[in-house]
Order: structure tokens, then C-alpha cells, then sequence
């Protein structure tokens, strides 16, 4: 039986009570099993309660008349009543909201604090390995969440498409915590021995080489492991090891050492084709597919490019009034046609906030937005590439005269 549903999480039977919300002179349609089979029967009563049609018709015109009673405004409701929901269902969100409260703020003295967006954390013990700020960077409202789970020491996974500024938010946070940060790429060439560690000799005596996940460890680091929806099976392996809060490393090749995590330490990877982004694994070849007990372990965040707002609002604190609100907004309006286009497969390339800085950069050198576009975009991707490319920059930028 193939018939329309009020809704399309209700149930598609079409039997029950049709009513007009805004019209009650409208009367009620009922619908009923019929008594021959394959058959439905059809009443209509008027408001005062008088049935006036009572017929029986086939499937063909049930369906039709369904069809003309939405287009009507008719809606089913059962026993002529509306549904009555269970009482766990009506109290569920008002005793969600007596319960919620705001995250209270981080016990800590005010000079061991930093707030980063607008959420309080704790400050890092410094060293070469901290992130140097950018300035112009924006915490947009979506990395409230990550930044709370990152006081709260949760492992955090970020997906989403190239350029999508999964790692920066990292860094970024990093930055102005005063937090040290070790990166490793699996970009395929990463073995467990980078990853984990290894013996080596140096003058004439074995040593051993911590990889970058126990020195993060020991440390108090912030790891970010990048791509690792690359990473080989074994890396995965170790990384599950530790994944859990509190989680400890084995070293079996140093005698099963174990290594306990440093209460700075955390534990970030990026991913572009993992989980809800799993749909575009054949943009990203070579990519792993990632069991459910792997991203279980982990708190998954999509990060998608800046909206417009958000990136014309970058794109100012970027470059100062050299670029006005007008500028920021055709600019921030062709990175958006770009990457809806590399949504649709028309571009092999995606178009990162990195590459608009550095196109706008350029322009403003130049003073041509095409000249810029050469060095800064065409001569990273190719001619198809470029030639659509060319064709946005050309609808949204006017030429003079």
C-alpha cells in the first residue's frame, strides 16, 4: 500500500478522522477497513454531526481523495481526538531544563585562566611548542562544545572537508592557553615506530626514541593527530589503547612500560571522511573506513567551512579597513559559490578560508583580483578547475564601466 503519511514518521495507514484545524464548519472525513475486500469506506460528517456521504471506492480513489484533503488542509488525528503523548514524552524537555545548568567555571586562580571565545580555561605551561596566535582568528558559536570538552579532558575528533579549519581551532585554543602542541600526519609515510617509539644507536650505545604520542604523554602536550582516517590499522590499535579518559600506553618494545598521561595532556584527530562525512570517502582516496567502537570513543564534531557572516567578518579582522563590509561580503559570497561547487562534484578542489586570505592578500598588492588569483588559486589546481573558478570570480565581481 503506498499512500501518503501526515507526517513521515507516523504510521501510513490511512485510517482515521480527517479534520480542517482552521475551518471546524469543514466537518470530518473518516476512513475505514471496508467490508469487501481491497476496499475502503469513505464518510463525511457535517459539524452539527450528520453523516451526508458514506460510500466505499478502491485504493486508486482513496488515494486521490487523500491527495485533495491535504491540499484542502486536512489532517488525520485518531478517534476524532488528537494523540494524546505519553507523560514521559511531555515532562521530558521541561525536566531537561530544571535540571541544565550552565558549565560552572573552572576552580582555578584568575591568573592560571584564560578565556578563549567564551569559555574559561585553564592556562598551559608554555614552552617552543605553543601556537602563535592569530589575532583575526573568530571562535564562532559552534566551538563552544569542543572547548568545554577540551577542559573536560574528552578525546575529540573533528571531521569535515579540507579546509575547514578543523586543526586551527585546535591551535588556536592552544594558542591562548599557552599550550604546547605536537602534530603527526598520517599521511602514509607515519609508522607505528614515529608514532609510538623505536631503538636506536647513537655513538655506540642503544637508546630508545619516544614517538609523539608518549612524549605528548609524559609531557603534558596536546596531540593532534591529523587525518587518521590514513592511519594504518596498528596506529589505530595503539591509539584505542589510550583513548579512554585516563587511558594508559603499553610499551611492549621497552619491557611493557607503562606510561601515564600528564593531567595536561590531550588527545585531538582530524578526519574528511568519517562518520556523517563518509558519503564523500571517494573524494579522499585512500581513506579508511572507521568501526563504530573506534568513533565511539571519541566525540565527533563536524566542522564545515565559516558562514558567510563569519568569514566577511574574518576577512575584516584580517586586513583592517583596507577591505570594507562590502568587499568582505562579495569576497566571503565567492568562497561559499566555490565549495557549494566542489559539493556537487564540479570542483576537484575545495576553497579553504587559507586561500581567501591569501587571494585577498594579494588583490590588495595588486589592486586586480584576477592577477591575484593566479599565484593564490589557478596555478594550484587545474584548467577545468580554474576556468569555473574564473567564471564565479567574474559573476560576483562586477569590471569597471
Amino acid at each position: 500500500m503506498n499512500l501518503p503519511a501526515d507526517n513521515p514518521h507516523q504510521d501510513p495507514s490511512p485510517f482515521g478522522l480527517y479534520h480542517h484545524p482552521a475551518d471546524a464548519s469543514a466537518g470530518e472525513w473518516n476512513v475505514s477497513r471496508s467490508e469487501r475486500p481491497h476496499m475502503y469506506r469513505i464518510q463525511h460528517r457535517r459539524a452539527n454531526g450528520e453523516t451526508h456521504i458514506d460510500t466505499v471506492v478502491d485504493l486508486d480513489n482513496l488515494e486521490a481523495k487523500l491527495h485533495k484533503w491535504r491540499r484542502e488542509g486536512f489532517i488525520r488525528r485518531e478517534s476524532g481526538m488528537a494523540k494524546k503523548k505519553p507523560a514521559h514524552r511531555t515532562s521530558f524537555i521541561s525536566d531537561l531544563r530544571a535540571t541544565f545548568a550552565p558549565k560552572p567555571e573552572i576552580a582555578n586562580s584568575s591568573a592560571n585562566m584564560a578565556l578563549v571565545g567564551r569559555v574559561p580555561m585553564p592556562r598551559g605551561a608554555g614552552g617552543p611548542l605553543v601556537p602563535p596566535v592569530n589575532p583575526a582568528y573568530l571562535f564562532a558559536a559552534r566551538s563552544d562544545n569542543v572547548l568545554l570538552d577540551i577542559a573536560e579532558n574528552r578525546r575529540i575528533l573533528l571531521i569535515g572537508h579540507t579546509g575547514t579549519g578543523k586543526t586551527s581551532l585546535i591551535e588556536q585554543v592552544a594558542a591562548r592557553t599557552n599550550q604546547g602542541v605536537l602534530r603527526s600526519n598520517m599521511n602514509g609515510q607515519t609508522t607505528v615506530g614515529d608514532f609510538v617509539g623505536f631503538w636506536t644507536v647513537k655513538g655506540g650505545e642503544t637508546i630508545w626514541v619516544d614517538g609523539v604520542l608518549p612524549t605528548a604523554m609524559r609531557e603534558g602536550l596536546w596531540l593532534i593527530v591529523d587525518e587518521v582516517d590514513f592511519a594504518e590499522p596498528a596506529i589505530l590499535a595503539v591509539l584505542t589503547a589510550v583513548l579512554e579518559p585516563g587511558g594508559r600506553l603499553l610499551l611492549k618494545e621497552r619491557g611493557n612500560e607503562i606510561v601515564a598521561p600528564h593531567p595536561s595532556f590531550r588527545l585531538f584527530a582530524t578526519a574528511n571522511a568519517v562518520g556523517s562525512m563518509g558519503q564523500y570517502r571517494h573524494l579522499y582516496q585512500g581513506a579508511n573506513l572507521m568501526n563504530e567502537a573506534f568513533l565511539d570513543r571519541w566525540r565527533v564534531y563536524h566542522i564545515d567551512y565559516l558562514s558567510r557572516e563569519d568569514e566577511a567578518q574574518v576577512l575584516q579582522r584580517t586586513f583592517g579597513p583596507r577591505v570594507t563590509a562590502a568587499m568582505a561580503e562579495t569576497l566571503a559570497s565567492i568562497a561559499a559559490a566555490c565549495r557549494e561547487a566542489f559539493a556537487r562534484e564540479d570542483l576537484a578542489s575545495a576553497f579553504s578560508t587559507r586561500r581567501l586570505l591569501d587571494w585577498t592578500d594579494l588583490m590588495l598588492r595588486t589592486g586586480d583580483p584576477e592577477t591575484a588569483a593566479g599565484p593564490t588559486i589557478y596555478s594550484k589546481i587545474s584548467a577545468d578547475d580554474a576556468t569555473l573558478i574564473r567564471s564565479i570570480i567574474q559573476h560576483h565581481i562586477a569590471p569597471e564601466g
